[in-house]
C-alpha cells in the first residue's frame, strides 16, 4: 500500500519554513515566542517604573494620581484578555501576533505624546492591555502549543532569555536613553521597535501547533500511515474553560499568582521612590534590576526543570514565601548590600512565579482550549497587578513612608503560601483523547 508523506495527509497543512527546518521547528518557536515576551517590556511595570518620576514632574501629577491611573488602566486593559484568548484559539497565534504587536507599537508612540492625566490614563490602558496582556498571552501560548513533555525545560530556557534581556536589559536601556533623548522619544523608539521588528518577525516565524504540520510536540513526526496524534497528546487531559473554573486548583493557583502579581507590581512601580526613601539613588535602584533579572533567569531555568518533577503547589508556595520576605526586606534598604540581598530574594520569587504561570495552565488543563483558559487567567493576574501600586502610593502620600504597608502586605503571601500546600493538580474521572487541532489557523 502506498504511504503518503505526513504533509500530504488529509487535514495536514504544509509550510515550507516548518517542513524544511533543519531542526525541530519548536526550537524556532521557542526563540520567536521568547522575543515576543521580551518585547512586552514597554508595557511591563519594571520598564514603566523608570518613567514614573518623569510623569509626576513633567505632567504635574501626584504620585497617588499616577498610581490610580496605572491601576485603572491595568484593570480596564485586562477586560479584553478573555476575548484575545478566544481569538488566539480561533485565528491562530500568527495572525494575532501581527495585529497585537502593531497596535502595541502605536500605543507606545502615543505614550510619547501624552500631555495630561486623561491622556496618560488612556495610554496606560493601551500599553497594559496590548503589552503585558495580549503580546505576552500570544507569545506564551505559541510556545506551550509546541512543547509538552519538555515544557518545563523549554519554559525555563525562555524565562532565562526573558529575564536577562527583558527584566535585566530594558530598565537599564531606558535609563540610558532618557537622559540622551528624553522620555517621550524613548517611548517612541520602543514603539517603532515593536512595529518594525516584532510584527514582521511574528508573521514570519509564529506557527500553529505541530500537529497541523504532521509533527508531534517535542519533536518527531506523525505516523505516515495513519496521521494519528502523537502518543504524548493522548495522555493530555483537555478541559474546557467552564470545567477548569469549577476546580479548586484553578482558583487557588489563580489567586496565588494574582497576589504575587499585585505585590511585585507594587514593588517595581515604586522602586525608585522606595530606594530614595532609604537614601539610595535612582541609578542604584535601576542597577538592582540586573541582579534581580539574573536571579530570576537562573531560578526560572532551574525551576523549569523541577516543575516536571515536583508538585506545582510546592513551587508556588515557595514563590509566595520568598515574596513575603522581599516585602519585609524592602523596609530596610539602608545600604547597597541590603539592596543587593533584596534584589536576590525578589529575583527568586519572580523566577518561581514566571515558571509556575507559564507552565501550570497547559499542564493542568491541556492545550485544546488553552487560549480561552489563559485569557481568563491573564485577566485575573493583570487585575491583581493593577491593585499593586495603590496601597503603596497612598501610604507614601499619607504617612511619608512605606514601612507600615509593607509589613501588612508581607503577611498575605506568607499565609497563602502555606495554604497552597494543601491543593494539588485536578484530574478528570475519565481521560479524554488528545486534542484534535488540525483545524487551527496557520
Amino acid at each position: 500500500m502506498l504511504k503518503l508523506p505526513a504533509s500530504e495527509l488529509p487535514g495536514i497543512q504544509r509550510s515550507r519554513l516548518v517542513n524544511r527546518s533543519p531542526i525541530f521547528y519548536g526550537w524556532i518557536i521557542l526563540l520567536a515566542g521568547s522575543l515576543g515576551l521580551i518585547l512586552t517590556s514597554p508595557g511591563q511595570t519594571y520598564a514603566v517604573s523608570i518613567f514614573i518620576e518623569h510623569f509626576i514632574t513633567d505632567l504635574g501629577l501626584s504620585r497617588s494620581l499616577v498610581s490610580v491611573l496605572y491601576t485603572v488602566g491595568t484593570l480596564v486593559g485586562s477586560l479584553a484578555l478573555p476575548l484575545v484568548g478566544r481569538q488566539i484559539d480561533r485565528y491562530g497565534a500568527r495572525r494575532m501576533v501581527v495585529l497585537i504587536a502593531a497596535l502595541f507599537g502605536l500605543a507606545c508612540i502615543y505614550m510619547g505624546l501624552v500631555q495630561n492625566a486623561l491622556m496618560l490614563g488612556l495610554g496606560f490602558i493601551a500599553i497594559r492591555m496590548l503589552g503585558q496582556g495580549s503580546l505576552g498571552l500570544v507569545s506564551q501560548n505559541v510556545i506551550n502549543q509546541w512543547w509538552v513533555r519538555r515544557r518545563g525545560l523549554v519554559i525555563g530556557i525562555s524565562g532565562l532569555l526573558v529575564s536577562l534581556l527583558g527584566v535585566g536589559g530594558f530598565p537599564n536601556l531606558i535609563n540610558v536613553l532618557i537622559p540622551l533623548y528624553g522620555w517621550r522619544m524613548t517611548f517612541t523608539t520602543l514603539g517603532l521597535l515593536l512595529i518594525t521588528v516584532m510584527a514582521p518577525l511574528g508573521y514570519l516565524l509564529f506557527r500553529s501547533p505541530p500537529e497541523v504540520y504532521g509533527l508531534e510536540p517535542d519533536g518527531g513526526q506523525r505516523s505516515p500511515a495513519s496521521g494519528k496524534p502523537a502518543p504524548v497528546a493522548l495522555t493530555e487531559e483537555n478541559w474546557t474553560l467552564g470545567e477548569a473554573r469549577r476546580t479548586l486548583a484553578f482558583w487557588v493557583v489563580a489567586v496565588g499568582l494574582a497576589l504575587m502579581a499585585m505585590l511585585s507590581t507594587g514593588l517595581f512601580f515604586h522602586m525608585i521612590s522606595i530606594f530614595a526613601d532609604n537614601g539610595l539613588s535612582a541609578t542604584v535602584a535601576a542597577s538592582v534590576f540586573l541582579p534581580t533579572a539574573l536571579t530570576t533567569a537562573f531560578v526560572t531555568l532551574g525551576s523549569g526543570v523541577l516543575i516536571d518533577r515536583l508538585p506545582v503547589r510546592l513551587l508556588l508556595a515557595a514563590a509566595l514565601i520568598c515574596l513575603a520576605l522581599s516585602l519585609w526586606l524592602a523596609q530596610m534598604l539602608h545600604n547597597v548590600e541590603l539592596a543587593f540581598l533584596y534584589s536576590l530574594v525578589l529575583g527568586v520569587a519572580m523566577g518561581l512565579l514566571q515558571t509556575v504561570n507559564s507552565v501550570v495552565w497547559a499542564a493542568y488543563f491541556g492545550r485544546r482550549h488553552l487560549g480561552s483558559i489563559t485569557g481568563v487567567t491573564a485577566t485575573i493576574l493583570v487585575f491583581g497587578s493593577a491593585l499593586g501600586p495603590i496601597p503603596l502610593g497612598l501610604a507614601r502620600d499619607l504617612w511619608g513612608n512605606y514601612d507600615l504597608v509593607l509589613k501588612v502586605l508581607a503577611t498575605l503571601p506568607f499565609l497563602l503560601g502555606l495554604g497552597c500546600l494543601l491543593v494539588g493538580r485536578p484530574h478528570k474521572q475519565s481521560r479524554e483523547a488528545g486534542p484534535s487541532i488540525l483545524d487551527y489557523k496557520s
